[in-house]
């Protein structure tokens, strides 16, 4: 199972929802110092169950959502979707049937986090287990 495109919107640095293909080889992110290339992996991890704030590098989850700057208002809400591929159907039994698999996590302010895959809304653990079957 692989990796095909992750799209942020709203976490941390990305205010506009940013999508990046994962192509087929070896897929690097390059920039300046401050442009944002660890908040990309952090979004990842984020979206694949993390929730331990100190390790996201904030004091409270909340702080995943972008906070704004003297140009753009903050946000309320931030999203990460991961598309994988499932061609080879290597995921989990029940996840056989799809030729990709969506995981998606979201995080409202005040609200808390919501995590779904294939647009169904499941619980945190169902995510984090749905990746430790994968390695």
């Amino acid at each position: 199972m692989k990796f095909k495109k992750l799209e942020i919107n709203g976490f941390k640095s990305f205010s506009e929802k940013t999508t990046i293909l994962i192509e087929e080889g070896l897929t690097g992110i390059v920039g300046p110092n401050g442009c944002g290339k660890s908040n990309i992996v952090e979004s990842l991890r984020w979206c694949m169950g993390e929730n331990s704030a100190k390790s996201m590098r904030g004091s409270g989850m909340e702080d995943v959502i972008f906070s704004g700057t003297s140009n753009r208002p903050s946000k309320n809400i931030s999203e990460v979707s991961l598309l994988l591929d499932n061609k080879n159907k290597d995921g989990p039994s029940q996840y056989k049937q799809f030729d990709e698999i969506g995981v998606k996590r979201k995080i409202t302010k005040d609200k808390g986090s919501k995590y779904y895959i294939n647009d169904k809304e499941v619980r945190a653990r169902d995510v984090q287990t749905f990746f430790a079957d994968l390695s």
